[in-house]
């Protein structure tokens, strides 16, 4: 549904693993890549960042957490999201 209140995001430079990826991901999905992708964009709105959720951690816990501890935490999540692709490229 187009709407004049939507807008547009255009993203450049996505690496050919990647796109490969995502788009057999809406294919199975049964859908184009514009809507999997807005979907995805929809849900990652939804959520909130890390530095939103410590807040509300922080509001809610009488403890606190050390900078070094979340930044080794978030290293690690990308270095999993990472190598999870490339099985994935390495599998199509």
């Amino acid at each position: 549904m187009h709407n004049a209140c939507m807008k547009n995001v255009q993203v450049r430079n996505v690496p050919e693993r990647v796109h490969r990826v995502l788009h057999r991901r809406a294919a199975e999905a049964g859908q184009s890549l514009q809507e999997y992708l807005l979907d995805l964009l929809e849900e990652t709105a939804g959520r909130p960042t890390m530095s939103e959720w410590l807040e509300r951690v922080r509001k809610h816990a009488k403890g606190s957490f050390e900078p070094g501890e979340v930044a080794q935490i978030i290293r690690e999540g990308r270095e999993e999201r990472i190598a999870y692709l490339d099985s994935l490229d390495d599998s199509t």
